[in-house]
């Protein structure tokens, strides 16, 4: 009898190789939410009737970052293929024309951003006290991004070079810095004023500012950033932007879909805004795991590219996506386990916003939350192990198709018009997610190895 060995793709060695390198990287990740969770937390519990400003504000800057982190993806792509043909010392080239990316986009950003936010939430029939709170918040925010783009420059640098560690020290500092900015201008703590929506807003400039501060420090200690660098062939930089557009037009899709429904649902309610608010940060926050996944098996396939590892890269790409599907489906029977724990985490239970008890309500609405996280981090790996093998549209038209295309008009017909309220905004969200999760892992199983097998041959 012979002994059964192990698929290729499931070497133990390949999978503590991506356990190294992705659980770091989601440690860091998770971070970002659970900043929007302590957000959502402390404003729940002191003025839970401004939630939305906050989450209606997302849908600008969601798109400006989703557009950014697209365009900059090739500061993670070209370090990691650098690294893997033993090129390491001559990255820094790369941060830099990454940093130059980041602050002209800043400038292109921050300016229409801050004078156009009234103007843009009034177009959308806001109008009263939720345009001000809204376009307030978002003048705020506006502020915030020269300083997240270039935090995202350094996070995928370091992170290609294989070293999230510094990332996630970096961001556990934020948390930090973020809970008591947050103590400080929502809950009004040692003194300071109670600027609720607002006050949210401060928290996360600051905290983005003090961020970036302390991943330069370390880009300049521990890495070749800064460095003297060969010179690079003339593609090198054209390159660079191009690997990323794909990544950018898919973020505007996703990123602007997603805090869209926001918008939708402020349409329904205040009441229905905050309690899918709510279920959307629990989405998130898992999210950010499958984001770290997705990263750590981009890294990998782009270091194996980079060598001309042809069935490695393949490797690489079906370990990713198996470890997603494994954490998606444990993270959706915690979900529908705990429900009620959930929701005591957001909100108190005698909160009612608009005659609306706030916490039954959210107990039902978050099981829909276990759906959705386990096929919105299938179709994010599977995009971007496509992505780091060259594919540059056909994950961008999946984006489009199921989150713009899809998404939105079911949202808004199940919520508004079969007057399902925030359960029809999630059955909107939910059918999206699989369509997307699905055409995305064809796509890496069918087109991604013509693609493959072309980049390594030149």
């Amino acid at each position: 009898m012979t002994k059964r060995a192990w698929p290729a793709w499931a070497d133990p060695r390949d999978i503590l190789d991506l356990l190294r390198l992705s659980v770091p990287i989601a440690v860091s990740r998770s971070s970002f939410m659970l900043m929007f969770l302590t957000d959502t937390i402390v404003l729940g519990r002191n003025a839970p009737e401004q939630l939305p400003y906050v989450l209606n504000s997302h849908f600008p800057v969601g798109v400006l970052l989703g557009l950014s982190l697209g365009l900059l993806l090739g500061v993670s792509i070209l370090t990691a293929e650098m690294a893997g043909r033993g090129e390491q010392e001559n990255t820094g080239r790369v941060f830099r024309r990454g940093l130059l990316t980041a602050s002209v986009l800043g400038m292109v950003c921050v300016i229409p951003m801050y004078f156009g936010a009234f103007a843009l939430f009034a177009s959308l029939g806001f109008e009263g006290a939720i345009l001000q709170g809204t376009a307030g918040v978002t003048r705020i925010l506006s502020l915030a991004i020269l300083f997240q783009l270039f935090n995202n420059v350094i996070t995928y640098y370091l992170e290609a070079l294989r070293k999230p560690l510094l990332v996630a020290v970096a961001m556990y500092i934020g948390v930090v810095v973020n809970l008591f900015l947050d103590l400080a201008f929502v809950s009004g703590e040692w003194g300071f004023p109670q600027l609720g929506a607002n006050g949210v807003a401060m928290a996360t400039t600051g905290t983005n500012f003090v961020l970036m501060i302390t991943l330069f420090v370390f880009v300049a200690i521990f890495t070749p950033g800064f460095k003297r660098s060969d010179a690079s062939d003339d593609d090198e930089g054209k390159r660079q932007i191009r690997v990323g557009v794909g990544m950018a037009v898919s973020n505007i899709a996703e990123f602007g879909a997603f805090n869209f429904t926001h918008i939708i649902a402020t349409w329904v309610g205040l009441a229905a805004a905050s309690v899918y608010g709510m279920t959307f940060q629990t989405i998130g926050f898992v999210f950010m795991a499958f984001l770290g996944l997705g990263t750590a098996t981009s890294v990998r396939v782009a270091e194996r590219l980079g060598r001309g590892e042809t069935q490695a890269v393949r490797n690489a790409s079906r370990l990713g996506l198996l470890t997603c599907v494994l954490v998606g489906i444990l993270t959706a029977i915690l979900i529908v386990t705990f429900p009620e724990a959930i929701a005591a985490v957001f909100v108190q239970d005698d909160a009612v916003v608009a005659g609306v008890q706030l916490r039954p309500l959210l107990t039902q609405v978050v099981i829909y939350a276990a759906a959705v996280v386990l096929f919105d981090g299938i179709q994010n790996v599977a995009a971007m192990a496509s992505r780091a093998r060259g594919l540059v549209w056909q994950p961008a038209l999946v984006h489009v198709g199921s989150y713009l295309g899809l998404m939105l008009p079911l949202a808004y017909v199940f919520s508004i018009h079969f007057e399902r309220g925030v359960f029809g905004m999630l059955e909107g969200v939910i059918i999206a997610s699989v369509v997307a999760g699905v055409s995305q892992v064809l796509i890496l199983e069918f087109v991604a190895p013509a693609e493959t097998k072309k980049r390594a041959e030149t």
